[in-house]
């Protein structure tokens, strides 16, 4: 019998302590912060850092940037105890290997071309639905996980695009993750969590 595999979660797009602590209190194992300006979810690095410093020990912070230049992640590092960068734009393999913090590098995915993208990173990839030319992941929507039955890559694989309660089994059925990522499919609006969908989505990622 195979030892059952322990999927890890992160919640991303968190703006508020409450939210933060409720996910923490579910077993969640990251918390995810958006510095991107443009996103309806960012949040300033001094806002950020108040809620980080409230974490429990062992729940990972992770800063989510889109195309920043060193000297952006830098300063955020410089307020922020983040344990993970997530790197969500167009940085090149080089970029996220430079980094002083433990790198995952989102990878839009629409097709199997894509894939072979995601194999050129030495590192975590977060896999994520194809937004438009110009928009940086927030879709909402998930795309066509049987693509990914058959991909291999050797550092962890993590899913995210549209992933809500009512989706994730479907998800986890697909094959072995390292870590599923949720931000809308537990909202009640971007930022904001709902603790119910948030406690149904948790639940049902650990007891599959």
């Amino acid at each position: 019998m195979s030892e059952k595999h322990h999927t890890r979660i992160k919640v991303c797009g968190i703006t508020r302590l409450e939210d933060a602590l409720t996910a923490s209190r579910l077993g969640v194992d990251a918390i995810g912060f958006v510095f991107y300006p443009k996103s309806p979810r960012y949040i300033t690095p001094v806002q950020a850092t108040k809620i980080i410093r409230q974490l429990p020990p062992f729940v990972s912070a992770v800063g989510l940037f889109v195309n920043p230049t060193q000297s952006e992640i830098d300063e955020v590092l410089r307020h922020c105890p983040l344990g993970v960068v997530q790197l969500h734009g167009d940085e090149s393999p080089e970029f996220c290997m430079a980094q002083p913090r433990r790198v995952m590098k989102a990878i839009p995915v629409s097709s199997l071309e894509d894939l072979k993208r995601a194999q050129t990173y030495p590192c975590a990839v977060l896999l994520d639905t194809k937004a438009p030319e110009g928009v940086y992941g927030g879709t909402g929507k998930s795309f066509d996980w049987s693509l990914l039955k058959n991909f291999e890559h050797e550092h962890p694989l993590i899913l995210a695009g549209g992933l809500n309660a009512s989706n994730v089994e479907a998800a986890l059925s697909v094959r072995q993750w390292f870590a599923v990522d949720v931000s809308s499919g537990v909202e009640i609006s971007p930022g904001i969590k709902d603790s119910a969908k948030l406690c149904e989505f948790v639940a049902r990622v650990n007891s599959f």
